[in-house]
């Protein structure tokens, strides 16, 4: 006979918990939520047919806001705006091919500037790899030598490890870009994701500190100079050891400069600031650096627009160099305390036990050079000098805003002539020079610093190259306010020229020969929804600079500067202080 049927046994069959389903995603999904998971909340993007499941995936995020570009290459520039303004990883994504190769000069430019970016971008089917495929280029060979680090992703599985990799090599150590290249059919596929709980990376161990001894025989220097200077590069922002920096300052009364990269690390306008140092630094920081017995570089390496001729920078001093990044010590100039450490840690570290220094006599030295040689030039009572229109701008900010520059003159006028009281006040391309950098890289930072006033100032030459931004600027309602100094020429180039190459300009006139501005950027401004204005008369700057600051949305002002004007003083490149130009 059969078995009696047992109704208890049915009954709790019937209600035992059911597995969970599998939760299939696809690896766009699963790349879009990995950047939810390492907290981005924006990045900036330009899609096409290599990154479309990406951006499908983007859609259906409530975390992440997209900030579509007109170009790539302003992009790369936006997520590094974004960065250098908060100190946060900007983001950016392109697709294959082309798309790929307009974002390797905004990630050169993050090498240089240590900015920590990452870049992914779309590529080929893994299948057709090698082919020369429809928009495939080598990306991650291209960007090897520019990038921290860079992958090609070739499963589906190793998405969230490579990207959560990826955001600790950018944002620790020498903060830097890492490319993520992702294939079509990776991003199409599905998979159930394991999240990591840590990164992967055993041999990469970023967090040098300076030991005891290091910083005893920094302090024991400090202690025996009578001529110190110091001398404070952009690592001295991306660690966040301004304060340190100042308090250090504070307590031993030695005088600093700055690179460019450097500015706002240490007020502008206190007594002990000396300026900018380098090609177009202050006669009296190049002169202290000349005459130093104690150089502390910190968060610096030695670039040649800061040393020019290299045997004789701080050739009287004792060189203690504190840089994160142990290959840059060393690599160009000796020093004889080296020191591979956080420059934010090492500074903490000193300022806690710092006494003054025994350096008056050297500070009156200093003091008597400052006022000798002042940052000067011959203004005009009709042409707007560029310096004029600057200080005049710098009057009105008091300190209080973001100034991005693009590259030229406008860019050394902007270094010499506004005051900089903050870290991440001053944005703009130092190591590699990118024209182009300004306008879209004003507008990450306002996106990331959606509450402080953003100034562009920005060349004519340089505004037009990545002028088609300004869609942006209207569509994403960004209150940003654009200054071009406007002298229808190349105007570092035309410098150069007229120093160098007994004034014979080769194809650096950018007007139309009609005698009217060109191209007129008021009516582009105007056909991108952003008003505008144009100054031509000195007697109207103040105005029109308080109208462009006060207007509440997005403002460009274009203003007619003197094309014969030229940025001073200059150290002409590979010579040193005996060779300044100055008149």
């Amino acid at each position: 006979m059969p078995a009696p049927k047992n109704p208890a046994h049915a009954r709790t069959r019937a209600v035992e918990p059911t597995a969970e389903p599998i939760a299939l995603k696809t690896g766009a999904d699963i790349l879009v939520e990995a950047l939810e998971r390492e907290g981005v909340d924006v990045l900036f993007a330009y899609p096409g047919g290599s990154s479309m499941p990406i951006h499908q995936a983007l859609t259906r995020s409530k975390k992440i806001r997209v900030i579509l570009a007109r170009h790539e290459q302003g992009e790369a520039f936006e997520a590094g705006g974004y960065a250098r303004a908060t100190g946060r990883t900007g983001v950016c994504i392109a697709t294959s091919g082309p798309g790929a190769t307009n974002l390797v000069t905004g990630i050169a430019d993050a090498k240089l500037d240590s900015i920590p970016l990452v870049a992914i971008t779309g590529q080929v089917p893994t299948k057709v790899i090698g082919t020369d495929a429809f928009q495939e280029v080598p990306t991650v060979e291209i960007c090897r030598s520019i990038t921290k680090h860079a992958t090609l992703i070739q499963s589906i599985d190793s998405i969230p490890q490579v990207v959560k990799d990826s955001f600790h090599i950018a944002s620790t150590g020498r903060r830097g870009p890492v490319l993520i290249d992702l294939p079509k059919d990776i991003q199409q596929a599905s998979a159930v994701p394991s999240w990591p709980e840590k990164t992967s990376l055993r041999s990469y161990n970023p967090f040098l500190r300076a030991t005891p001894e290091e910083l005893d025989r920094i302090r024991e220097a400090v202690a025996s100079s009578r001529r110190p200077v110091i001398y404070c590069g952009g690592g001295v922002v991306s660690s966040g050891a301004s304060e340190a920096l100042r308090a250090f300052v504070r307590a031993t009364g030695i005088p600093v400069t700055a690179t460019l990269m450097g500015l706002g690390a240490f007020p502008s306008d206190d007594p002990l600031f000396l300026g900018m140092l380098g090609m177009h630094g202050t006669y009296a920081a190049n002169w202290a650096i000349a005459h130093a017995d104690l150089l502390l570089a910190l968060g610096t390496r030695f670039d040649d627009r800061v040393t020019g001729k290299l045997d004789e920078f701080a050739s009287q001093a004792t060189i203690a160099h504190v840089e994160i990044d142990p290959s840059e010590i060393n690599k160009i100039k000796r020093a004889h305390l080296a020191v591979a450490s956080d420059v934010r840690y090492a500074l903490e570290a000193l300022a806690g036990v710092a006494r003054p220094c025994d350096c008056a006599p050297w500070r009156g030295e200093l003091e008597k050079k400052c006022r000798d040689f002042p940052m000067r030039f011959v203004d005009s009572e009709d042409t707007i000098k560029p310096q004029y229109l600057l200080r005049t701008l710098s009057d009105r900010l008091r300190g209080d805003a973001i100034v991005v520059t693009g590259v030229g003159q406008h860019q050394m006028w902007s270094a010499q002539w506004i005051s900089y009281r903050q870290p991440r006040s001053f944005i703009t391309s130092g190591g590699l020079g990118a024209m182009g950098f300004g306008l879209p890289a004003a507008i990450g930072a306002q996106i990331g610093r959606p509450d402080a006033l953003v100034v562009n100032v920005d060349g004519d030459g340089s505004f037009l190259m990545n002028i088609q931004e300004l869609a942006v600027v209207n569509l994403e309602k960004i209150p940003l306010k654009m200054m071009i100094l406007d002298n229808q020429h190349l105007g570092m180039v035309v410098q150069w020229e007229d120093r160098f190459f007994a004034g014979n300009h080769a194809h650096t006139y950018l007007g139309d020969g009609s005698g009217t501005p060109y191209p007129d950027f008021i009516r582009i401004a105007s056909g991108f929804g952003i008003p505008g204005r144009r100054v031509t008369r000195k007697k109207d700057v103040p105005a029109a600079l308080d109208a462009m600051l006060n207007e509440k949305g997005p403002f460009l002002l274009d203003v007619m500067t003197d094309r014969t004007e030229h940025v001073l003083p200059m150290i002409p490149s590979g010579k040193s202080i005996r060779d300044v130009i100055q008149e």
